[in-house]
């Protein structure tokens, strides 16, 4: 959906605080961009990767079943499985499921397209559904109503790094025999009900992409409690082929059978290693995460023209993004594009998420779908911005992107 470019006006017809503005060639608040997410990576972290680089296996090694044993207890679930990529994980958790053409998988609207296109893959149709107006979170209530004698699975979007209500969500899914897979991408860290996120659901899913809670380059894992479907899933990430080299290599045997269609979504021992020298650090990134969240709470009372997401209290928020819903009402002429555009001149590299998924052209054209269909979601698309959120954000940081919002928005009022 293109936006409007901002309105711009004539120095006469500027208001005095928008003089000041640097989208109009005012100071800027920071003289360099800083990003909405970024990795953190240290010496332990380089050396791990080193030390593999100079052993016998850079892929199908042992690093991979460390990484996924450690990864399993850090979560509290019996089996991880490694992929390359979160969306890989969806895809693989999908297969597990035997999501097959006519398949009818429920997925939140305002979530990152991979959360629908991993049923697409197999040949399922995503529904999707609207979600809860304070956290953006798929609204459990409407859960029921998109249920079909199609439905195979519920997909909940741990959304921001906020778990869904995985309570009532279990009560219906369990009321249809429908199992609940956790889209946890954002969320690792995270707890429901003293609950760790990764043992929510009956598959799990996570991203290790350079702006996620942890990163190895690229990769992914899907974590369950259910060794058949753990087995199904390290299948499918290897060709369909029942053993790997390293199995091969330790049984002196040459002989593989492939028994399913699979794909090479393997992750390698070096992108292990890094996994695993970062999760060791996983509970100080949480806890700045939430510092720098608690900063931004305070803050934005004082601010007119903004509300964060509601937060609900039997969780504990992971915070892969910061999410700032702006008043319309409040900030008259200026629409959100305005003021995406002046906070970036502020320095400011924020970003949105998302396009709630049914408004993609792709999903228009081949599945129908149109303006309307979840009202919740489109509605808070046109009002969102993620600010930056990472553990490396200094005190100043934090001061500078509130310094910065404060500026744009009192501009607007």
């Amino acid at each position: 959906m293109p936006e409007q470019s901002p309105i711009h006006r004539c120095d006469g017809m500027m208001k005095r605080h928008e003089k000041n503005l640097a989208l109009f060639g005012g100071r800027p608040v920071r003289e360099t961009m800083l990003p909405y997410g970024r990795q953190s990576i240290q010496k332990e972290d380089i050396d791990a990767v080193s030390d593999v680089l100079s052993s016998d296996w850079l892929t199908t090694g042992p690093k991979v079943t460390e990484f996924e044993r450690i990864f399993a207890k850090t979560v509290q679930a019996k089996e991880a499985v490694a992929v390359c990529n979160g969306t890989a994980a969806l895809h693989t958790a999908m297969f597990a499921l035997g999501i097959k053409p006519g398949d009818e998988v429920i997925v939140p609207a305002m979530t990152f397209a991979a959360s629908a296109n991993c049923v697409v893959y197999l040949g399922g149709k995503p529904v999707f559904c609207d979600v809860d107006p304070e956290t953006l979170l798929i609204d459990a209530e409407k859960i029921q109503e998109k249920i079909s004698p199609r439905t195979k699975a519920i997909i909940a979007v741990d959304y921001a790094g906020q778990p869904c209500d995985y309570d009532r969500i279990s009560e219906i899914a369990e009321k249809h025999h429908l199992p609940i897979v956790d889209d946890a991408c954002h969320a690792l860290g995270g707890t429901y009900k003293n609950r760790p996120v990764g043992s929510l659901g009956l598959l799990n899913t996570f991203s290790f992409h350079p702006v996620k809670t942890i990163t190895t380059g690229e990769g992914g894992m899907i974590t369950t409690d259910d060794a058949t479907l753990a087995g199904r899933m390290r299948l499918f990430r290897n060709h369909g082929i029942t053993s790997d080299h390293q199995q091969r290599e330790e049984q002196g045997s040459w002989f593989y059978e492939m028994v399913d269609l699979g794909f090479n979504y393997r992750l390698t021992d070096i992108q292990c290693a890094l996994g695993m020298s970062q999760v060791k650090r996983l509970p100080g990134w949480i806890s700045r995460r939430q510092e720098i969240a608690r900063q931004y709470n305070v803050a934005f009372t004082r601010i007119p023209g903004i509300k964060p997401l509601h937060v609900r209290p039997e969780v504990s928020h992971a915070y892969h993004l910061y999410v700032i819903r702006l008043d319309p009402s409040l900030l008259k002429e200026h629409d959100r594009a305005f003021i995406f555009k002046a906070l970036r001149a502020e320095g400011l590299g924020i970003n949105v998420h998302y396009i709630p998924v049914h408004l993609h052209p792709f999903y228009r054209t081949h599945f129908g779908t149109r303006p309307g269909l979840c009202p919740v979601a489109e509605s808070a698309y046109e009002n969102i911005i993620s600010l930056p959120m990472f553990p490396r954000m200094t005190d100043n940081d934090v001061t500078d992107v509130i310094t910065a919002v404060d500026k744009v928005t009192r501009s607007c009022l």
